[in-house]
């Protein structure tokens, strides 16, 4: 697995954030409307396994770009939440060359767990679990045709939100999505490239 860092913008304002919001107290609960918009980088797992009957080890390349997510909470400690983005385009490398590429986009839906929901403790982490759906588009390959099916999957999701005010946060989050896709060569099943990716976001979080 590749090691991922958080991006310096939640490292930079954690202390500020956690003295802004000590002094303060806000409702946290049932009834929130939300979105969190940040910076999330799409890291595969290391070896995506193989195509053509061995023929070709897969490495498909890390992503980084803006993604956001909107949810609810209907109750203080249980909501859900969706993962959106534009389509990451990853570079693939077949046999270390970087012979293919491809866009993704996985929406991700999540049933989320609060621990410290319905308080008005500043710090407030969750985790999920749901589902996965991912399409892919624009597969280039140098040495003829690629294809790959779009893929359902699990997914879980840890995160945390650092309350500035009422409605603002600090958020940091990490998603596992489980994606693995069936590819064609030239219109020929050539085999799983296994991606299951870690998604770190790092960001700002809003309750309307």
């Amino acid at each position: 697995m590749r090691l991922l860092s958080m991006p310096t913008l939640f490292t930079a304002g954690l202390a500020a954030a956690t003295l802004a919001a000590s002094s303060q107290a806000f409702a946290y609960g049932a009834g929130d409307i939300f979105t969190r918009v940040g910076v999330a980088k799409v890291a595969p797992k290391s070896d995506n396994g193989s195509l053509a009957g061995g023929a070709f080890a897969v490495d498909v390349q890390d992503k980084t770009g803006p993604a956001f997510t909107l949810g609810y909470r209907f109750h203080d400690k249980v909501g859900v939440e969706l993962l959106a983005a534009l389509p990451f385009e990853h570079n693939i490398a077949l046999n270390g060359d970087h012979l293919a590429s491809t866009k993704h986009l996985p929406p991700t839906l999540t049933l989320q767990y609060y621990p410290l929901g319905g308080s008005e403790s500043p710090v407030q982490p969750y985790v999920g679990a749901g589902i996965n759906y991912t399409r892919f588009s624009d597969e280039r390959l140098a040495i003829g045709e690629l294809e790959l099916d779009d893929a359902w999957g699990a997914a879980a999701q840890v995160g945390v939100d650092l309350l500035i005010d009422e409605h603002w946060a600090l958020n940091a989050a990490a998603w596992y999505l489980d994606i693995d896709t069936d590819a064609k060569i030239n219109g020929a099943a050539a085999g799983t490239v296994a991606i299951d990716p870690m998604v770190v976001m790092a960001g700002l979080s809003y309750r309307f």
